[in-house]
């Protein structure tokens, strides 16, 4: 599965994407965060692009419902990856569209994405 989400502690959430992403598998992940912050979460997003090849082209993106509802909530994005895929993951995540900081980091650098996630 391209697109996975799992809770560590203190509220950082893992989000793995590999190979082309899905806009279904995707909608899936922004379902059950959203559910967690309805319920009070303040998630932390690690973001690992993992063998990835870009999102589904045949779809349109532009749903922003998710966005709408439930970005002012998530503290940080940390987006971890090959730097070819910088400018693409930085516009995806919405980078000063979000009051959230988000933060490209090489796929050499995990452990200082995890750090600045945890400040």
């Amino acid at each position: 599965m391209p697109a996975t989400i799992h809770r560590e502690s203190n509220n950082l959430y893992v989000l793995r994407l590999s190979g082309e992403v899905q806009r279904s598998e995707f909608d899936k992940v922004q379902d059950n965060t959203a559910a967690e912050i309805d319920r009070g979460v303040k998630p932390r997003i690690l973001a690992i692009l993992e063998n990835f090849e870009g999102w589904e082209k045949s779809v349109p993106w532009s749903n922003l419902d998710f966005h709408y509802w439930h970005s002012n909530e998530i503290v940080k994005i940390a987006i971890v990856g090959e730097q070819r895929w910088e400018r693409a993951a930085i516009a995806f995540a919405g980078a000063g569209f979000r009051n959230a900081p988000v933060k490209f980091f090489s796929d050499s650098q995990l452990a200082e994405a995890r750090a600045w996630l945890a400040e």
